[in-house]
């Protein structure tokens, strides 16, 4: 148990590392295509509860 608990930490650690906070300008990029993700993604959802709608 605690080899593990170690082993994860040791890993948790090597991880934080290598990673690093995005720019200003990355961020803003990331939100972006998140956004529109979530709305095609909607959208999709929509026209497939209309299509369903109009069958049914």
């Amino acid at each position: 148990m605690i080899s593990s608990l170690k082993t994860f930490i040791i890993e948790c650690k090597r991880v934080l590392q290598v990673t690093k906070k995005p720019s200003g300008e990355e961020f803003k990029t990331i939100v972006k295509v998140s956004g529109v993700g979530i709305l095609l993604i909607g959208a999709v959802g929509f026209l497939l509860f209309l299509i369903s709608e109009l069958i049914i």
